[in-house]
């Protein structure tokens, strides 16, 4: 017997990590310079350690782990942001090293990487601006 149709149905959350022990400063980063909003884990998981945001209609699920080289990988969240040029002033401010990419069509972006190594990219819509 098949089971009907199964589709995927879009994204609900994606995870990064950032080292065991960092959560206060992952909070201080991702909620306090790029203004995303702590929301509450479940309880089943809290014990766990990291925390979750809330990025516009989808959830990010920071978690931690050890040995991992965060910057040696091209893996990424990428945020639509609307002001590209105030965010790129803003972490600025903060130290944060802007890496130019190669364009797309239709977009400007940046990339950067959080203060744990994890790679960071901001797209701004053209039809946007």
């Amino acid at each position: 017997m098949t089971a009907p149709h199964a589709a995927i149905l879009g994204v609900d959350h994606v995870q990064i990590t950032i080292p065991r022990g960092m959560e206060d400063q992952g909070i201080a980063f991702y909620c306090g310079v790029l203004g995303l909003a702590q929301i509450e884990k479940p309880d089943a998981l809290k014990g766990r350690g990291g925390f979750w945001l809330q990025a516009g209609d989808r959830a990010v699920h920071v978690g931690t782990e050890g040995g991992v080289e965060r910057r040696a990988t091209k893996a990424h969240i990428a945020y639509r942001v609307s002001n590209l040029s105030g965010w790129r002033e803003k972490l600025a401010q903060h130290g944060v090293i802007i890496e130019e990419q190669v364009p797309i069509p239709g977009y400007n972006r940046f990339e950067f990487r959080d203060p744990f190594g994890n790679r960071v990219e901001l797209i701004e819509s053209l039809e946007s601006v």
